[in-house]
């Protein structure tokens, strides 16, 4: 015969167990989402370096939220008939917040792996256009350097990013600038640092949205056969790899503006 006390004794350490899951559960969420918050801000104070934030403490975040998102689910498929509603508020949180936080990271080493280590993009990898009105700020960040790309970066992109190639147009190269200076404009996020007519030359700036990395954007317009030629740069200003970022504001750009051009 089975023993009435023992089984509530079972039923009782069973339930203290659930008790203690869902609270466990929240808390791994919690740290994982200070982490992933304090990876770009930590930076930012200068407490550390943005690869300790970018690589170290992003990962971490990433493999805690795991946890938490592991176990709710386990949780809810292996006790569900005994969770009160208290406990299955947590857990969903709990698991809402998880799968939030582990995508994040999650998605930036999945796009690392799938995109080369490169952090310059340009239309003319044999004569890629040059930065003047930046170059000062990059100076004082201590910024990659932007006069020699090399050869093995050209082929890396070719390679990459066939797509990128400049525009040409029967436009004026005059008319062909303030086209293209309207369309740097009015692109989101970017912020026009100079504009020069004579020299043919749109420069701008751009920050990501998290770690708030600064990249920085040329456009030049000059005299060509047909008419006019725009080619642009954009390039990171700190890590060897953009994780395509700057690859994507070229094609935007540049779409952006053969609709605009025809």
């Amino acid at each position: 015969m089975s023993n009435p006390t023992s089984h509530g004794i079972r039923c009782t350490g069973v339930r203290m167990d659930l008790l203690k899951i869902g609270p466990a559960a929240l808390v791994l969420s919690g740290i994982a989402l200070c982490l992933l918050v304090l990876a770009p801000l930590g930076w930012h104070l200068g407490l550390w370096q943005y690869r300790f934030g970018l690589y170290s403490m992003m990962p971490v975040s990433g493999l805690v939220a795991a946890v938490a998102l592991i176990l709710s689910v386990l949780t809810l498929v292996r006790e569900w008939s005994q969770l009160r509603l208290r406990d299955l508020a947590m857990l969903f949180i709990a698991l809402a917040m998880g799968a939030a936080l582990v995508y994040m990271p999650g998605q930036y080493w999945y796009t690392r792996g799938i995109v080369p280590p490169i952090h310059d993009i340009t239309t003319d990898i044999d004569n890629p256009p040059t930065f003047s009105a930046v170059l000062a700020a990059r100076t004082a960040e201590g910024a990659n350097i932007v006069d020699d790309r090399g050869p093995q970066l050209a082929q890396l992109q070719k390679g990459a990013y066939p797509d990128v190639v400049p525009i040409t147009t029967r436009l004026p190269v005059t008319m062909a600038f303030n086209e293209a200076l309207d369309v740097a404009a009015s692109m989101p996020g970017w912020t026009i640092i100079a504009s020069d007519i004579d020299a043919g030359r749109i420069e701008a700036s751009q920050q990501s949205r998290w770690f708030r990395f600064t990249d920085d954007i040329v456009i030049r317009v000059v005299v060509d056969e047909q008419g006019s030629r725009i080619d642009m740069r954009s390039t990171s200003r700190q890590g060897r790899s953009d994780y395509g970022v700057n690859a994507a504001r070229v094609r935007a750009y540049m779409n952006a503006l053969r609709k605009r051009i025809g």
